[in-house]
């Protein structure tokens, strides 16, 4: 936010209803009064009669006896420091003539005193007419600070006096000089480029015209070349015709495309070519007989490198040597092409997805992995500031607007932000909030604006109406990363979400939300928002303490990010293999969960930093290596609604475990969508996401949906969000930071080369593709027997009596039942029954095994 001051960032504006007859009268008397004081110093003449002379003469003094008379006490009291009398009461009566009330102020006045008192102590401090108060006080500090110190102090008596008379400020001082530098600098570096550039334009087309004149002075020339005898070796200093030689070898070459061995047998008519273009003396023995075919003025064919290259031999010696000697360039041979794509082609169509999983190699040891630099993001431009005169004209136009609908009431403050300007509402007395909500439509027409948003501001007695700026800031990635609130950040799950209307940096924790719900309607900002988050986190967190499960149906927002090292699988482009990956992810949650509860510690932290513990102190596992921490899962679903059509009962359900219970062990959820609808974002599903982000949406039931409240169908675009944080209904407006492809790729070039992706396949690896490899969990846990024997016994099946009877949890029963499934010992569910069958290969099997056979 564009500033005069650095401590405050609000423009505290008085709008009354009418200008005050008295202040232009008391204005009016001070411009009088100013000039006349000033006519009375400049004209004062120690001669006249006053209270300290005694003069008969007639007075000089242009006011007269009064005059000379205030003159003389003036200079007897202040000194010199009388001549900035008359222009503090010109400062004064300019304030009261733009003030629209009584200007007065108590810091003000005794500005005007201090300033006073300063300049007529400087005068004597320097053996000028100081007066009677600059002598007093001169004096005084002399003989406790000396003369070095009274100056000082003297000096911040003066510049105390300037900031309370005027609006300057030390700081905003520094601050527009910063930035004039900086401007200076762009605008003397965008010289300097274009300078080089003409530069070089210049050389270039010089060096165009030399080249032109060479070639046509070539083509022009003719010299004498002596005689030369068929057969004869031609001489270093013969010049051919560079032009025609070209397009009579690419003539020979069209002729005999067809046979390779033709070249050869045609070497003799290629040099009689070349010696038509020579012009030897006639000799008797000379005898050059011209091909009849041969036709001298055809030009030369467009596709001559595909002939050449259907040739797939190189020209003979002498064909290269003349090309040579006339063309003045090297001839290579060119590669025929089409069989090489056709390889490449046949090797892409024959290249299987899960060959991905092959090419991914171990990672590398990430003790000196490097975090992403911020010179890799776009800097911050200057800022945009408005003109106070345009701020207290919208103020005013508001003030009016809402009077002519029975709405009274003044605004108190404003506050300018990089995108919207917030204008503080103080409504009178009896004046209901919903009536100053209701008057949206009405302002935005009276003040041609795009939108307008009103909304109670927390902790104060005002209305906060937000008005887009006329010039609108663009909020760069780079500007949040290097804020001290994205720096001083401990969570590797820190998301730089951007700046308030404030214009304060705005940074969130996804560790604390614990997940996220994004919507907004087509080209919001939604796309660039879940880019914004994934590069938060590339900044803090290496691969192996984060890791991503992406999935972009639409295979175009997420596809960037491809084989870096924080992906757990490759990009998951399928929806059933996404809701596999969810149900994985549940998995992966109950595992972690007996983990943590086998250590006694409540939560991913606690567990990481006891594995710190005993790696230090020398313990080693089970298999008798260090003890390894677990790292963090963010599971990112670019278009929830693809999803929820294609298997909408297992993703809901698999995404509502994981938002109930995932926060413990360090798996969050990231779930973005372009339609907010109840079909989508089903009750279930909101109530387990607290945090939500509303970008712009298409209607007011899109925004209640999301944010349970409505605002977002009025919002600017371009990134413009409403951020709900978790554990609040406060709605928070927020202007999400712009990353381009160009930076991300940057980013994404920089973490490939300290590492490579360690895939796991089997998060997108259904049941009977993991039970197909001899994966399938369920069959080699040692309660297998013990399930089979259970269910045999109850004759029926179900994870739930799995739980009972073993006293296991859902994810473990669960896979002892599908692998019981996929033996063949059970059958499959019947819709109205909840306890699958028995089938007849259980009761053989476990006759089997009391017989003591091995199930």
């Amino acid at each position: 936010m564009a500033t005069r001051t650095a401590t405050s960032k609000k423009t505290t504006a008085a709008v009354t209803r009418d200008y005050s007859t008295i202040n232009e009268i008391i204005a009016v008397v001070l411009v009088a009064s100013a000039v006349l004081i000033f006519l009375c110093l400049v004209t004062y003449s120690p001669n006249d009669w006053s209270f300290n002379t005694a003069s008969s003469q007639k007075t000089q003094n242009w006011i007269g006896v009064v005059g000379a008379v205030f003159a003389d006490l003036l200079f007897q009291i202040i000194g010199f420091s009388a001549y900035f009398f008359p222009a503090l009461l010109g400062i004064a009566a300019w304030r009261f003539f733009r003030a629209k009330d009584a200007p007065t102020s108590v810091t003000r006045v005794i500005g005007y005193f201090l300033l006073i008192f300063s300049l007529a102590s400087f005068s004597y401090l320097f053996g000028l007419q100081g007066g009677i108060i600059g002598a007093f006080f001169t004096q005084i500090f002399s003989s406790l600070l000396g003369s070095i110190g009274t100056g000082i102090l003297l000096t911040v008596f003066l510049l105390t006096s300037l900031l309370l008379i005027t609006n300057l400020s030390i700081i905003s001082f520094f601050s527009d000089f910063e930035l004039a530098w900086q401007n200076f600098q762009m605008r003397f570096e965008d010289y300097f480029i274009g300078y080089k550039k003409w530069r070089e334009a210049r050389n270039k087309s010089a060096l165009d015209r030399l080249d032109k004149r060479r070639r046509v002075r070539e083509a022009v020339t003719e010299p004498e070349i002596p005689a030369i005898a068929k057969g004869d070796e031609i001489p270093a200093e013969v010049e051919v015709k560079k032009e025609t030689i070209g397009e009579k070898l690419s003539e020979i070459f069209a002729r005999f495309k067809n046979s390779p061995q033709e070249i050869g047998e045609n070497q003799e008519s290629v040099k009689e070519v070349s010696e038509l273009e020579i012009k030897p003396e006639i000799k008797p023995e000379v005898k050059i007989e011209e091909p009849e075919e041969f036709v001298p003025t055809i030009a030369i064919p467009e596709k001559k490198p595909e002939i050449i290259a259907e040739k797939k031999e190189e020209p003979t010696t002498e064909i290269t040597d003349l090309v040579a000697e006339s063309e003045k360039i090297p001839i290579t041979p060119v590669q025929e092409t089409g069989d090489l794509d056709a390889d490449l082609i046949e090797e892409f169509e024959d290249t299987d997805d899960e060959e991905i999983f092959e090419k991914s190699r171990k990672p590398q040891n990430y003790d000196n992995y490097t975090l992403p630099e911020s010179e890799f993001l776009t800097p911050q431009p200057p800022r945009i500031e408005q003109k106070d005169e345009e701020l207290l004209a919208i103020a005013q136009e508001l003030t009016e607007k809402t009077k002519e609908f029975n709405v009274t009431g003044r605004v108190m403050h404003i506050c300018q932000g990089p995108v919207v300007t917030t204008y503080e509402f103080k409504p009178d007395p009896g004046v209901k909030y919903s009536r100053v909500t209701g008057l949206v439509d009405d302002l935005c027409l009276a003040l041609k604006a795009e939108s307008i948003r009103i909304e109670r501001i927390p902790g104060k007695a005002f209305v906060g109406i937000e008005v887009p700026n006329r010039e609108r800031e663009t909020i760069f990635l780079r500007e949040v990363i290097e804020s001290k609130k994205f720096q001083s950040s401990k969570s590797l799950l820190t998301l730089a979400l951007g700046k308030t209307i404030d214009g304060l940096n705005y940074v969130a924790d996804l560790a604390k939300m614990p997940h996220l719900l994004i919507a907004g309607a087509t080209g919001a900002g939604k796309s660039v928002g879940v880019n914004t988050l994934v590069v938060s986190i590339l900044y803090k967190a290496k691969p192996d303490e984060v890791k991503f499960i992406m999935v972009d149906p639409k295979r175009l927002e997420l596809g960037v990010y491809a084989d870096i090292p924080h992906l757990a699988t490759p990009i998951i482009t399928d929806p059933k293999r996404a809701a596999i990956s969810l149900k994985w992810a549940v998995s992966e949650m109950e595992r972690r969960y007996k983990h943590l509860a086998g250590w006694g510690v409540r939560n991913i932290d606690g567990y990481n930093t006891e594995v710190k513990k005993r790696n230090a102190g020398g313990q080693l596992d089970e298999n008798g290596e260090a003890h390894k921490p677990l790292p963090y899962f963010v599971i990112i679903i670019d278009e929830l609604a693809d999803l929820m059509m294609t298997s909408g009962k297992e993703v809901e359900s698999s995404i509502t475990r994981l938002a109930q219970m995932a926060r413990a062990v360090g798996i969050h959820l990231v779930l973005a969508t372009q339609r907010p609808s109840v079909d989508v974002i089903t009750g279930l599903i909101k109530a387990n996401f607290p945090a939500r982000i509303s970008f712009r949406v298409s209607s007011k039931i899109d925004s209640r949906t999301i944010i349970d409240g409505n605002g977002a169908e009025s919002l600017l675009g371009r990134g413009d969000m409403l951020f709900l944080p978790p554990a609040t209904s406060q709605i928070i407006r927020v202007h999400g930071a712009f990353v381009d492809e160009n930076e991300i790729r940057n980013i994404v070039e920089h973490i490939k080369q300290q590492g490579n992706p360690d895939y796991d396949e089997t998060i997108t690896k259904s049941e009977e593709e993991m039970d197909e490899s001899g994966d399938l969990p369920g069959r080699n846990d040692p309660l297998f027997a013990d399930a089979l024997q259970c269910v045999v016994s109850s004759k029926r099946a179900s994870t739930s009596l799995l739980q009972r009877h073993l006293r296991i949890g859902y994810g473990r029963a669960a896979a002892i039942l599908d692998a019981l499934v996929a033996e063949g010992y059970i059958g499959e569910m019947d819709g109205s029954k909840r306890a699958r069958p028995i089938l007849q290969k259980a009761y053989e099997a476990l006759q089997e095994a009391e017989e003591g056979r091995e199930i």
